[in-house]
């Protein structure tokens, strides 16, 4: 129980600041971090060690973000609208039918490209958080990103002809 209490102690501050660069909101940041280390407690024999602790609070964290969003659709319609990041591609999401094309092509992505993309432009995450994520440097996750932009502006491309 020492260790876990250790874990929190160590890790509160990042997913908390992970959690709140998805939502936007100091209130649902917290709930949804407390939410993040009580599935981590809850599952701690799932924790094979085959990446950071740090990589794996997030990844929990992230998917409880998620699972929070899908339940506030419900309930509220459009509650999270996806911010553009000042690139063409991005731009793009405006238009709703522009926004299921590009859906339909970034699902047919392989990993981590699908994964970094969503996280900076729907996540509005930094490459800094991004690359803390995967566990990995600033300057992949700048690389993948940009990839991955790419390949989707080859794959709508190729849709069109």
């Amino acid at each position: 129980m020492a260790d876990l209490e250790k874990i929190y102690d160590q890790y509160f501050q990042d997913v908390y600041l992970f959690v709140l660069s998805l939502s936007r909101s100091e209130q649902i940041a917290e709930e949804l971090t407390q939410e993040t280390f009580f599935k981590a407690l809850k599952n701690i024999d799932q924790f094979k060690g085959t990446c950071k602790i740090n990589v794996w609070l997030c990844q929990i964290a992230k998917n409880t973000f998620y699972t929070y969003v899908d339940k506030q659709k419900r309930f509220k319609p459009n509650v999270y609208h996806e911010r553009a990041d000042g690139l063409d591609i991005e731009k793009k999401f405006v238009d709703k039918a522009e926004t299921l094309r590009i859906h339909k092509v970034l699902h047919g992505l392989d990993e981590p490209y699908k994964e970094v993309f969503t996280l900076r432009v729907f996540g509005e995450l930094s490459f800094d958080h991004i690359s803390q994520v995967f566990g990995k440097t600033e300057s992949w996750a700048r690389v993948t990103f940009h990839r991955a932009r790419h390949k989707i502006q080859v794959l709508l491309k190729e849709e069109v002809q």
